[in-house]
């Protein structure tokens, strides 16, 4: 069990805290089972501990010797999905998708303990330490498995009241008039987003945040036209789209998982309920 937590989180202290051991216990169990199994059940490589192909045999029989043990301690009706869940996700899909839909993921299931880590960061190659990673973008990786989850656009927002004393743009060159409200360009780690910025034209020293709710109360406190994600613009009432039609930057949030992650009954839960949420609320 020590071994399948390694293989699906990637690194041995994450494996030892959702364990609740310390790493050394980690490392000497791993040593244990494969001078068992006389061979190397796991390597290390830049993107944590990866699964030899005597560790994929071992894992296929500790996701047997899992259920058995699930079953004999909870009996036949043994929910499968339990333990600790961590997903990694930019702040607003995990305010506005990934929450509600793990409360509601842990409303069936009692068991299942959920670690949400906020990141808006380009997709790793490293994914160790985490079950699911929601990045923008689709991602390149190796050795993972990726799936679309959400589609959306950025889009331009103002108040009514802006508007009113700074004027409407009719046109993208307008906009280099207008203060633009965005992230911090030197802090930008995700392509994606960068080139929602580029397709626009220079703006005035204005309001820029790190932090995405940090743009949305800028530019509902009359700072500027903001760049925001539409599910975040279109349902704030203080907001208004600004040269709708005329831009909009198309993305999509992706879901990234080591190989070994979605064979864990509770990441496949998870995954799941996520997807199914996003497609109830989004239609």
């Amino acid at each position: 069990m020590t071994f399948l937590s390694v293989a699906r989180l990637g690194r041995y202290t994450a494996a030892a805290e959702v364990l609740g051991v310390n790493h050394s216990t980690v490392s000497r169990r791993v040593t244990a089972l494969e001078s068992a199994m006389g061979g190397r059940v796991l390597v290390r490589t830049a993107g944590g501990w990866e699964v030899t192909d005597l560790g994929h045999r071992a894992v296929t029989i500790a996701e047997r010797i899992e259920a058995s043990l699930r079953e004999l301690s909870d009996g036949e009706n043994a929910d499968a999905v339990h333990g600790m869940v961590r997903v990694s996700a930019p702040d607003a899909f995990t305010s506005v998708f990934l929450a509600p839909a793990m409360t509601a993921l842990r409303r069936e299931h009692p068991q299942l303990a959920v670690e949400l880590l906020s990141a808006t960061q380009r997709v790793r190659q490293n994914r160790s330490g985490v079950d699911l990673e929601i990045v923008v973008g689709r991602p390149q990786v190796l050795r993972a498995y990726a799936t679309p989850v959400c589609a959306y656009a950025l889009r331009l927002y103002a108040t009514p009241d802006y508007l009113d004393e700074a004027g409407r743009p009719d046109s993208i060159a307008e906009l280099a008039a207008h203060p633009l409200v965005y992230y911090v360009e030197s802090s930008l780690q995700v392509d994606e987003l960068d080139r929602a910025l580029q397709e626009l034209p220079d703006s005035p020293a204005s309001v820029r945040s790190t932090s995405v709710f940090a743009h949305v109360e800028a530019t509902a406190a009359g700072a500027g036209i903001g760049i925001l994600p539409d599910f975040l613009g279109d349902a704030d009432p203080r907001l208004t789209r600004v040269l709708d039609g005329a831009y909009a930057h198309p993305l999509a949030y992706w879901a990234v998982a080591r190989d070994e992650g979605p064979r864990n009954p509770a990441v496949a839960a998870t995954l799941e309920a996520l997807i199914s949420y996003i497609e109830t609320v989004r239609g």
